[in-house]
């Protein structure tokens, strides 16, 4: 194990875990990740070794066949699979978040239908906030699920930007619902999250649902983005979640706050892999008569690249950390995700500068990691979003009395 990214205070159980994603990592990603990501293939054998391994039910409690284990030993987790393949982190992402939206938020009847084939991988998750021209303006969503005389929803729109969009089986649909209730005049307050079932593939996956194709992408391959279109497709009342209608903005929030937590474990994971590659590569090539480590600017290069990685890595163990306890989290994750993003696509560049022109050729692996690092620039929320979270939350910590 490298100096870099250790952390402090694990149990037992938990260094057993990343020890075991760590090795897993090793032997199952990283002599596959860059073949599979040059032809755009969705990576099946590493899906079914993770749910061997038990990582789809991570954060899943035990009393529903999951490990029960902390959002901290998942990001941690998370650092490890984008140290492989950034792509691989993804899948288990938005997973993840539908699994924790079921937790805090589903009502029980929801969990137990769920949950425990969310733990094995059999039911697997995506969520849907975002639409065509909306980008990060959440409240301004347009899909619109209308409410019927038997008492179910009839839901309209098109949503954009769904990871695991085709390989999913279950999707949380953020969407907007008019109560008819004076009391709530904000947009925000009449947003509803719907459980859609449907079946993997593309095309029409339900009644009223279909998954066109998947969106073509500079980076973020083998994992397939989507679109989802709904027309008059029709849903009960039960698959609410938590069966209270006009909560759903305040639960994606929720979610989304675990979602930044983990987009900065993948920036940590990718500039790790990043650092380790460079200082490989600044060992082995000789300038002027000496390994190019040895020359000042590049050791200075070098510095600055690990100093990031070590200093991202802390800002997210100190969100997830947080997060566990039952604090509110969204400063730290938001500073943790912008922290560790600008970080990431810094370190890799670096990485890219030292390798010289081999940066370019596809046989080497930081080629990969440079399409792959912007990213997570914009994923969860672009750095200005963050910006803006993180600024506001400080004028609220330190408003002048």
């Amino acid at each position: 194990m490298s100096r870099l990214c250790e952390t402090e205070g694990l149990t037992d159980i938990q260094q057993e875990i990343l020890k075991a994603v760590r090795q897993f990592v090793e032997d199952r990603i990283l002599p596959v990740a860059t073949e599979l990501e040059h032809k755009d293939e969705y990576p099946t054998e590493i899906v079914e070794g993770m749910k061997d391994l038990g990582i789809f039910g991570l954060m899943i409690p035990e009393e529903y066949g999951g490990l029960g284990e902390s959002l901290m030993t998942y990001a941690l987790a998370v650092e490890e699979i984008a140290r492989g393949w950034m792509s691989v982190s993804g899948i288990i992402n938005t997973h993840f978040i539908v699994a924790y939206l079921l937790l805090q938020h589903g009502t029980e009847e929801q969990r137990q239908k769920y949950l425990p084939r969310m733990a094995t991988g059999e039911v697997r998750g995506a969520f849907s906030m975002s639409e065509p021209g909306l980008g990060s303006d959440v409240a301004a969503i347009k899909t619109k699920a209308v409410k019927g005389d038997d008492g179910g929803y009839v839901i309209n729109g098109q949503k954009m930007w769904l990871t695991n969009g085709g390989s999913s089986n279950l999707v949380a649909v953020l969407v907007r619902t008019d109560l008819g209730d004076e009391s709530r005049a904000k947009p925000h307050q009449n947003m509803t999250t719907f459980l859609v079932e449907k079946e993997p593939g593309f095309g029409e996956t339900a009644q009223g649902v279909t998954i066109p194709g998947k969106i073509d992408k500079m980076c973020y391959k083998g994992v397939d983005t989507t679109e989802m279109v709904f027309e008059d497709h029709c849903i009960s009342a039960d698959q609410i979640l938590g069966g209270e209608p006009g909560r759903g903005f305040y639960q994606m929030m929720d979610g989304v706050e675990v979602g930044r937590v983990n987009v900065a474990a993948r920036g940590v994971g990718v500039a790790n892999r990043a650092f380790e590659l460079g200082v490989s590569y600044a060992q082995q090539r000789e300038t002027f008569g000496k390994k190019i480590a040895e020359h000042q600017a590049v050791l200075f290069r070098l510095a600055e690249m690990g100093t990031k990685v070590e200093a991202a890595h802390q800002m997210v163990v100190k969100a997830a950390r947080l997060k566990d306890a039952g604090a509110r989290n969204d400063l730290e994750a938001g500073m943790a995700k912008y922290l560790a993003s600008e970080y990431c696509s810094q370190v890799v560049e670096d990485s890219f500068r030292i390798h010289g022109g081999y940066g370019f050729s596809k046989e080497y692996e930081i080629e990969r990691l440079y399409r792959e690092a912007p990213m997570l620039l914009i994923g969860e929320g672009t750095a200005d979003i963050q910006r803006m979270i993180i600024g506001r939350r400080l004028l609220e910590e330190y408003k002048l009395r």
